[in-house]
Protein backbone atom coordinates (compact mmCIF):
# COMPACT_ATOMS: atom_id res chain seq x y z
CA UNK A 1 0.00 0.00 0.00
CA UNK A 2 1.68 3.65 -0.92
CA UNK A 3 1.60 6.00 2.01
CA UNK A 4 2.80 9.41 2.64
CA UNK A 5 6.34 9.60 3.80
CA UNK A 6 6.48 13.22 4.68
CA UNK A 7 4.89 16.93 4.42
CA UNK A 8 7.13 19.54 4.36
CA UNK A 9 6.84 23.20 4.20
CA UNK A 10 8.29 26.50 3.51
CA UNK A 11 8.10 30.15 3.99
CA UNK A 12 10.33 31.33 1.03
CA UNK A 13 10.10 29.63 -2.82
CA UNK A 14 12.42 27.62 -4.33
CA UNK A 15 14.04 26.50 -1.08
CA UNK A 16 14.65 23.25 0.77
CA UNK A 17 11.11 22.18 2.76
CA UNK A 18 11.05 20.90 6.24
CA UNK A 19 8.97 18.01 7.54
CA UNK A 20 6.10 18.53 9.84
CA UNK A 21 3.98 16.61 11.60
CA UNK A 22 0.83 17.59 10.18
CA UNK A 23 -0.08 19.77 7.07
CA UNK A 24 -3.25 21.17 6.12
CA UNK A 25 -4.36 20.96 2.61
CA UNK A 26 -6.97 23.96 1.72
CA UNK A 27 -8.94 23.54 -1.26
CA UNK A 28 -8.14 25.56 -4.40
CA UNK A 29 -5.30 27.08 -2.24
CA UNK A 30 -2.34 24.72 -1.38
CA UNK A 31 -1.05 24.11 1.77
CA UNK A 32 -1.77 26.55 4.56
CA UNK A 33 1.65 27.95 5.61
CA UNK A 34 3.45 26.95 2.42
CA UNK A 35 5.28 29.86 0.49
CA UNK A 36 3.54 28.12 -2.90
CA UNK A 37 0.25 28.41 -1.77
CA UNK A 38 -2.41 30.11 -3.08
CA UNK A 39 0.22 30.91 -6.40
CA UNK A 40 -2.97 30.93 -8.63
CA UNK A 41 -1.69 28.06 -10.69
CA UNK A 42 -2.73 24.94 -10.83
CA UNK A 43 0.68 23.91 -9.07
CA UNK A 44 -0.80 24.13 -5.75
CA UNK A 45 0.87 21.15 -4.07
CA UNK A 46 3.93 19.30 -5.03
CA UNK A 47 4.59 15.51 -5.16
CA UNK A 48 7.89 13.49 -5.28
CA UNK A 49 8.35 9.76 -4.29
CA UNK A 50 11.00 8.58 -2.26
CA UNK A 51 12.08 6.21 -4.75
CA UNK A 52 13.02 9.39 -6.89
CA UNK A 53 15.09 10.38 -3.91
CA UNK A 54 16.70 6.70 -3.63
CA UNK A 55 18.13 7.23 -6.77
CA UNK A 56 19.64 10.34 -5.78
CA UNK A 57 21.01 8.71 -2.56
CA UNK A 58 22.68 6.17 -4.79
CA UNK A 59 24.90 8.69 -5.77
CA UNK A 60 26.16 9.34 -2.58
CA UNK A 61 24.17 12.33 -1.67
CA UNK A 62 22.53 12.51 1.89
CA UNK A 63 18.66 13.68 1.10
CA UNK A 64 16.24 14.23 3.28
CA UNK A 65 12.14 14.62 1.86
CA UNK A 66 11.79 18.29 1.33
CA UNK A 67 15.24 18.87 0.04
CA UNK A 68 13.64 19.14 -3.57
CA UNK A 69 10.91 21.57 -2.35
CA UNK A 70 8.39 18.80 -2.30
CA UNK A 71 5.29 19.21 0.03
CA UNK A 72 4.29 15.58 0.15
CA UNK A 73 7.07 12.56 -0.16
CA UNK A 74 5.30 9.34 -0.94
CA UNK A 75 6.22 5.95 -1.21
CA UNK A 76 4.77 3.06 -3.12
CA UNK A 77 3.10 4.75 -6.30
CA UNK A 78 5.66 6.16 -9.59
CA UNK A 79 4.14 9.38 -9.56
CA UNK A 80 5.95 10.89 -12.44
CA UNK A 81 3.77 7.96 -14.43
CA UNK A 82 0.68 9.15 -13.79
CA UNK A 83 -1.54 11.32 -16.96
CA UNK A 84 -2.96 15.09 -15.80
CA UNK A 85 -6.06 14.99 -14.69
CA UNK A 86 -5.44 11.86 -12.75
CA UNK A 87 -7.20 12.44 -8.85
CA UNK A 88 -4.67 10.93 -5.45
CA UNK A 89 -6.55 10.51 -2.86
CA UNK A 90 -4.72 10.94 0.85
CA UNK A 91 -5.27 10.17 3.68
CA UNK A 92 -10.02 10.27 4.84
CA UNK A 93 -10.14 13.66 3.21
CA UNK A 94 -7.92 14.67 0.46
CA UNK A 95 -8.37 14.72 -3.13
CA UNK A 96 -5.90 15.96 -5.41
CA UNK A 97 -5.77 16.69 -9.07
CA UNK A 98 -2.26 15.77 -10.87
CA UNK A 99 -2.04 18.75 -13.76
CA UNK A 100 1.86 19.07 -14.75
CA UNK A 101 4.72 16.41 -14.18
CA UNK A 102 8.36 18.01 -14.14
CA UNK A 103 8.56 21.28 -14.39
CA UNK A 104 11.48 23.62 -15.55
CA UNK A 105 14.75 23.97 -13.56
CA UNK A 106 16.85 27.43 -14.09
CA UNK A 107 20.44 27.34 -13.73
CA UNK A 108 19.82 29.44 -10.43
CA UNK A 109 17.59 26.94 -8.71
CA UNK A 110 18.63 27.01 -5.16
CA UNK A 111 18.11 22.81 -5.13
CA UNK A 112 20.43 22.69 -8.10
CA UNK A 113 22.91 24.66 -5.84
CA UNK A 114 22.47 23.14 -2.90
CA UNK A 115 21.85 19.66 -3.81
CA UNK A 116 23.71 19.72 -7.04
CA UNK A 117 21.04 18.19 -9.03
CA UNK A 118 17.21 18.42 -9.44
CA UNK A 119 14.87 15.48 -9.99
CA UNK A 120 12.14 17.51 -10.16
CA UNK A 121 12.33 18.48 -14.23
CA UNK A 122 11.38 14.52 -14.58
CA UNK A 123 9.90 13.22 -11.79
CA UNK A 124 8.27 16.24 -9.52
CA UNK A 125 4.60 15.86 -9.65
CA UNK A 126 1.83 19.18 -9.20
CA UNK A 127 -1.82 19.23 -8.17
CA UNK A 128 -4.15 21.48 -7.21
CA UNK A 129 -6.30 20.59 -4.28
CA UNK A 130 -9.91 19.51 -5.27
CA UNK A 131 -10.73 18.73 -1.43
CA UNK A 132 -8.72 19.58 1.22
CA UNK A 133 -7.80 18.31 4.56
CA UNK A 134 -4.83 17.05 6.77
CA UNK A 135 -2.26 15.00 6.11
CA UNK A 136 0.15 13.41 7.92
CA UNK A 137 3.20 10.75 7.43
CA UNK A 138 1.95 7.09 7.25
CA UNK A 139 -1.43 8.15 5.79
CA UNK A 140 -2.45 5.87 2.90
CA UNK A 141 -2.46 7.42 -0.64
CA UNK A 142 -4.72 5.83 -3.71
CA UNK A 143 -4.96 6.19 -6.95
CA UNK A 144 -8.62 7.55 -8.16
CA UNK A 145 -9.97 7.85 -12.00
CA UNK A 146 -9.32 10.34 -14.66
CA UNK A 147 -13.05 12.48 -14.23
Amino acid sequence: MASVVAVCTSKKKGTKKEAVAEGLLKEDYGLIGDAHADCQTNRQVSLLAVESIDKMRHLGLKLSPGDFAENITVEGIDLCRLPIGTRILVGDEVILEVTQIGKECHAACAIRRQVGQCIMPEEGVFARVIQGGSVRPEDKVEIGEVP
